[in-house]
Formats: C-alpha cells, structure tokens, sequence
C-alpha cells in the first residue's frame, strides 16, 4: 500500500497533466488555420468547441466520479450497454489518442524546419509540401520514442515532468496575447458589421470548429478521468480537475484567437482576405513581422515544447486506455499487464509506439491527423450522455458524487451537439474514420466466438442504435450540403435541422436499449470503493 500511495497524483499535478495535453500543438495551429477558414468569426468556433466539449465533459465527470479508476472512458460504455458497445466506444477513443502521439511530434517537427536562423538550415528538409519527408520522420521517431520513455519509467517523473512544462505552456501563451495586444492591434480587422465579422457566412463557422483543430485542441479533458485510479480523492478531484482545466484552456484559446485577428496586418488583409492568410508558423510569423525577436525565439521554443509535453501526457493517456479494454477479453490478455514495480501498463505503452510508427509512415500531415482524431474522438464520446442517463435508469441508487439536475436535458443536448461536429468533420472524412472504427470488429468478434460463447444476440440488440447511428451519419455525410463535402441533396441549414431530429430519436433509443442491470465489474468497483471509505 505504501508503494500505491507514492503514486497517486494530486489534484495540482492533475490539472498540470491536464493542460499539459490540452495545450499542445493546437494552439500553435489552430488561431491561423481557423482565421483562414471563418475571418474574425473564428472567435465563435472556439466558444463552440469549447460549449460542445464541456457538455460532452459533465457527462463523463459523473461517470468518472462514479468510477474512478485508470483507463476508465473505455469501459462506461460497457457497464450500461455490455461489451460489444463498450468495445466500438474504446476502440474508438483508443485510435484517437494514439493518432494524437505521432501528431503532436509532427507538429514539433513542423515548427522545426521553418526555423530562420542559418544554422538551422539542415531542419527546413523536414517538411515538403505541407508532409513530413522521410529525414523528418526520422526525428518524429525520436520524438515518440522519448515521450514513452519518460512514461515508462514511473508516475511520478511524468507527472514532475509535466508539471514544469505546463507551467511554461501557460505562461507563453499569455505573454503572447499580451505582447501581441500592446505591439499592434486592429480592431477593424473584426469588421463594422456582422458581413465583415462572418466574411464568409455562418457555415464556416461550423466548418472551422471541426476541421481547424478545435475540437481537438479541447479533447485532453479525458486525460484526468483515465488516470482516474491514480488520482489521490478521485471522487471530487476527477470534478475539480476536469472543470478547472477546461476553462483556463478555454480561456487561453479564445483569446489566442482574438489577438490573431487583431495582429495580422490591414494592409495584408486588403490584398489577400481571410483566405490568402497563411502562415507556417503563425505568432511566430505575426512576431517577426512585427519586429518583435524575442518573442519569435521563445515562440519557436514553445513550438518544440508544447508538442512535446503534450506527446508525453497522450503516451500516458492512450496506454491506460488500451490496457483497460483488455479486461472484457477481446483483446490479448498481455497488454494489460501492469510493471508492478511502476504500476504502469508497459506492454500497452510498447504497442501503442508501434502503432503510432504505422500511423504517422501513413499520414504525413498535421491538418489531416487533427481531422481523423476530431471524428473518431467525437464518435467515442457519443456513448457519454446515453450511458450517464442509462445508468441513473438501472442504478438509480448508486452513490453519484458529481450528479447535477439537468443533466437530464443536457444529455440529449451534448449528444446533438457531438452529433453535428461530426457532421462538420465533413465528406469523406466522416466515412473512413467509421470504416478505421469498423476494422476493430473483427477482432473483437474472433475473441466472442473463441474464447467467450456470450449471448450475441443479446449484445446486439443493446448496440443497434450505434450501428444505425453510424449508418445514418455515414449516408448523411454523403448526401448533405456541399460546404461540408457532401453532393447537396440536403442544403444548408437544413441538413442541421434533420441531424438534429434524427439525432434525437437515436439518442432516445440508445438510452431505452441499455443492459437491464449494471455490468458485474463496475458493481466490483463500486463495492471496492465502498470499503475504502
């Protein structure tokens, strides 16, 4: 017990490991990319991003307080609607957190070749054409392969680690908007009238909030609820530290994005709009132009850094993640094994590393990682709101230390909300993220015939919603407007008003299609919980 305790994680150390995952490469990227796409409207996609990732959170705080244990958002799915549901939810979840490894080192390694100092010439081989070439891939190895090392040799030199680097991750990006505010700033860059402030209508604000990196720039709320069992008071410090990470986060990068605007040049404006702003590197950019030297050298630091540190976190994350989907047995009993000395998932760690080689050999982008992770993300938290109302259905008595009133009508709001920014992810994404998700099948199906002989029927008739659900939204995708890649046989904004009926009735039917009583290993948790008190 002695050794346990020197592992558990205080709730500081909880919001710095938090921050230090949800301030990473997005903040970097993610002001230019959705300037470019909306104009001063991308204000609104960072308040968007921030409402529908906070309503989406609040569903699982309650799951997480109930069950606070390491790896947990791959298991609540399966507590209220068994494992076949529970396995799609952490598959998917699971992909998106590893994705996230190799796209934090690209980003590094990005910021890394539009280095300007001449002796730094050899780093600008890195990137061509917007993809990592092969030198560059090299170092992006070398990236991952130290993110794990630092998780690999305990709890407590990660969490010593993030907790300096979060620090300077706060800190420079406040001292940018400070720096960059007092240097120059335009208001008329955020238009006279509401045309100027939406230069190019209210869909792209919806677009921005998918495919500039919003929704995954807020994602890492989930890295507090998977290391749930490592956490010291978990029941109220899972709550503390959730809610106060994200809206600091939400803070930093809303104003990130404000003094964006605001910096860029009028005259630049003038003669290239919205659209033609593109920059590498964009407050690094927006420094040199505007004479600042200092403040470029800690920039291109931080663009270094920041990555870095939250590669670290997500290493830690998404190991955790694959080790807790091990226990239902459809996956190789191995990788959940835990060093006992670390009390860390080694072998999960080791293969998630392989997996994210795979990954970023196949995808050399940033934009294009950031999009996959947004919707295979977005897809895993659906089963948030269905399974925190199901279980309040079946266990209403279960001890909730997080249980606020409206979270019956905020449930079905986050499940729409999640529901359209899948949507926005935008033709053909949508349909190769749900095929990736598709591949997990298989395997889980050789374990259930081989080694389980469970009632099938019985799992299926508790995940058809979901399997409908994707269908719909696949075929949805297809055929909606054609500003977010469909053939616009449904126009804008109508193709909303069906998600959101639709959406509805999915929502309503997942909640109904619930297991009849709680999943034997979460009521394990819960008496074990009990005890301790």
């Amino acid at each position: 017990m002695e050794k346990l305790k020197r592992h558990k994680i205080g709730l500081f150390s909880a919001i710095m490991l938090a921050l230090n995952s949800l301030i990473g490469s997005g903040w970097l990227f993610g002001s230019g990319s959705a300037a470019k796409i909306a104009g001063p409207a991308a204000i609104l996609s960072w308040i968007l991003g921030a409402v529908i990732i906070i309503a989406i959170a609040l569903t699982y705080v309650e799951l997480g307080s109930m069950f606070p244990e390491s790896g947990g958002m791959s298991r609540y799915a399966q507590y209220s609607h068994g494992p076949l549901l529970g396995f799609i939810a952490a598959w998917a979840n699971w992909i998106s957190l590893v994705t996230l490894v190799p796209m934090e080192a690209v980003a590094a390694v990005q910021y890394m070749s539009s280095w300007p100092w001449s002796w730094a010439n050899w780093t600008k081989n890195f990137i061509k054409n917007g993809d990592i070439t092969f030198e560059g891939i090299g170092v992006v190895f070398i990236f991952m392969l130290i993110f794990t090392m630092i998780n690999f040799w305990s709890v407590k030199i990660m969490t010593h680690f993030t907790n300096l680097i979060s620090i300077f991750k706060i800190l420079l990006p406040t001292l940018t908007i400070v720096t960059l505010i007092c240097s120059g700033f335009h208001e008329h860059n955020f238009g006279t009238n509401i045309h100027e402030f939406m230069p190019y209508g209210s869909r792209s604000i919806f677009e921005a909030t998918s495919v500039s990196g919003i929704i995954m720039s807020y994602d890492a709320f989930q890295t507090i609820i998977n290391m749930g069992g490592e956490l010291k008071n978990p029941r109220k410090n899972i709550v503390r530290g959730v809610l106060i990470s994200m809206l600091i986060t939400a803070a930093i990068y809303i104003m990130l994005q404000v003094t964006f605007i605001g910096a860029v040049e009028p005259s630049m404006l003038a003669k290239v709009g919205w659209h033609g702003i593109d920059f590498t590197s964009p407050f690094a950019d927006l420094a040199i132009l505007m004479g600042i030297n200092w403040l470029v050298i800690l920039l291109y630091l931080d663009a270094f850094v920041s990555p870095f540190g939250t590669g670290v976190a997500f290493v830690a994350t998404a190991s955790r993640a694959l080790a807790a989907m091990t226990h239902t047995r459809h996956l190789p009993k191995w990788l959940g094994r835990i060093n006992q000395k670390y009390m860390i998932p080694r072998y999960a760690m080791a293969t998630d590393l392989i997996l994210a080689v795979i990954l970023v050999s196949l995808f050399r982008n940033w934009n294009l990682l950031a999009t996959v992770i947004t919707a295979s993300t977005l897809i895993a938290y659906l089963t948030g709101p269905v399974t925190v109302m199901t279980l309040r259905k079946i266990r209403p008595d279960l001890a909730r230390p997080f249980k606020p009133r409206y979270m019956p009508w905020l449930a079905p709001i986050a499940f729409v909300l999640t529901s359209l920014a899948i949507y926005w992810s935008m033709w053909p994404t949508t349909i190769q993220v749900i095929l990736v998700i598709a591949l997990g099948l298989p395997i889980y199906f050789y374990y259930e015939i081989r080694y389980q002989h469970s009632d099938l029927k019985k799992q299926l008739h508790n995940c058809w919603w979901m399997i409908g659900y994707l269908i719909f939204m696949s075929f949805m995708s297809y055929i909606g407007s054609n500003g977010f890649g469909g053939q616009n046989w449904i126009k804008y904004p109508f193709d909303f008003v069906v998600i959101i009926v639709v959406s509805l009735l999915f929502y309503y039917w997942g909640v109904k299609s619930g297991r009849d009583q709680l999943d034997p290993y979460a009521e394990h948790i819960v008496q074990n919980k009990n005890k301790q008190k």
